[in-house]
């Protein structure tokens, strides 16, 4: 059982804890479309989800009774097939992960491997990524937060889409304690500017790489299939790390 603490939701454009009223309705950044589960990720996800899967809801998380302790915490934001959610995991047992999905058989995946391997470091989050910013994650909670080849939304009609905007940003360095870092890559160059764009604007974060600049690809960072596709059609791969600034 997940618990939970008490607490009022937060406005995506305030980093202030107190109770706000509902948000108006929002441009979602996916699509919900249905996917191909297999036999084994439908049993993962009736057997496991209760010990490895978390259900969005308007109250704080408990982080520490979740994890059975106190340790660094890392949120990946769309995992997809969690393969680079487990290789963090894994290469890091002294720290716990959380990963948000929305797609059941990259949920359905990640629960089997974990039930596989009893990894108990790793809990998947099933919902959209900026209400359970807002509603689940308390302030200065996380260590690090990964977004790694979010939808890109080429289309200029669809770039309102995108996860990455001024709001967000603010959200996410809300959620990050003092010293932790925002890490994101893609392999759309417009999307790299516009990401590095929204991050240098907002005034809680410091470009690792210096202003106006993109850093080599951070050793921790798993490759992903994205990227390979990426990289097989000729695109550039662009890496961000921004940290919160301890002052802010």
């Amino acid at each position: 059982m997940v618990k939970v603490q008490n607490s009022g939701v937060n406005s995506i454009n305030s980093r202030d804890e107190s109770p706000r009223p509902p948000a108006t309705r929002r441009i979602r950044s996916f699509v919900c479309r249905p996917g191909r589960i297999t036999r084994a990720q439908q049993r993962a996800l009736e057997t496991g989800w209760q010990q490895f899967g978390i259900e969005t809801r308007n109250e704080v998380l408990d982080l520490n009774g979740i994890f059975g302790r106190h340790a660094p915490r890392y949120l990946e934001i769309g995992f997809g097939m969690g393969d680079g959610l487990m290789e963090m995991a894994l290469a890091n047992p002294q720290c716990d992960y959380l990963g948000i999905e929305v797609y059941e058989p990259g949920l359905g995946r990640l629960i089997h491997q974990l039930t596989e391997r009893n990894i108990s470091n790793v809990r998947a989050i099933r919902g959209d990524a900026v209400e359970v910013l807002e509603r689940c994650i308390t302030q200065r909670a996380l260590d690090g937060v990964f977004l790694y080849f979010p939808d890109p939304w080429p289309k200029k009609r669809h770039h309102k889409r995108r996860i990455v905007q001024p709001g967000f940003v603010s959200l996410v360095c809300g959620r990050l304690k003092p010293g932790g870092y925002f890490e994101l890559a893609t392999d759309w160059a417009d999307y790299a500017a516009h990401m590095l764009k929204t991050l240098e604007a907002e005034s809680g974060f410091t470009n690792m790489a210096g202003p106006g600049r993109f850093p080599p690809r951070p050793i921790r960072r798993p490759f992903t299939k994205f990227e390979q596709r990426g990289r097989g059609i000729g695109h550039g791969i662009w890496d961000l790390v921004f940290v919160r600034n301890p002052s802010h």
